[in-house]
């Protein structure tokens, strides 16, 4: 198994031999993409938001991605798209996702629809296991990451995974510019 540089302090195992710390929909993607090289860290529940971590387990902030699911609506059509963004930027909401949904406007679903529609748990949702027909939108930068943490589909763990594997998810496309540094 890859020696993950970026799981801090804690121990990274094989995502496809620990099930049980991802979401289903998050199993069934990676059994379904051939079972990449992906790790998995088991967590705190209380330390899933991306800063806190961080700061707990040594995990540098640089190599987190965030993902976030956008919501617009066009003749009446609600359209999704989840966003993957380094957690050190912000997804452009307004501007490219905005067009690339081709809505008026857009903007982060609520916590509640996000959940129902994912099956995962707020503050772990992840791009691996999405709904079919949503786009991936996958900052440039993240795909050119070697190493990322990203969610699980639960609070209690961390998947470990290489930008290559998110930018080659299905419905995934890599877009320059898609974040934006934060002011």
């Amino acid at each position: 198994m890859r020696n993950w540089t970026i799981a801090g302090i804690l121990s990274v195992e094989p995502a496809a031999k620990r099930t049980e710390l991802l979401a289903e929909p998050v199993a069934k993607a990676l059994a379904a993409l051939g079972d990449p090289e992906a790790g998995v860290v088991e967590i705190d529940p209380e330390l899933a938001d991306t800063a806190a971590f961080c700061a707990a387990y040594s995990s540098p902030m640089s190599a987190s991605a965030n993902c976030v699911v956008v919501a617009g609506k066009r003749a009446g059509e609600v359209r999704y798209a989840a966003a993957l963004v380094l957690a050190t930027t912000r997804a452009d909401v307004n501007g490219v996702i905005k067009r690339r949904l081709d809505v008026r406007k857009a903007s982060f679903a609520a916590m509640d629809e996000a959940v129902e529609l994912t099956g995962m748990a707020y503050g772990g949702i992840t791009p691996v296991g999405l709904p079919a027909a949503w786009p991936i939108l996958v900052d440039q930068a993240v795909a050119d990451s070697p190493e990322l943490v990203i969610g699980s589909g639960i609070r209690g763990s961390k998947l470990l995974v290489t930008g290559a594997l998110l930018a080659g998810l299905p419905g995934a496309e890599v877009i320059e510019g898609l974040a934006k540094p934060v002011a």
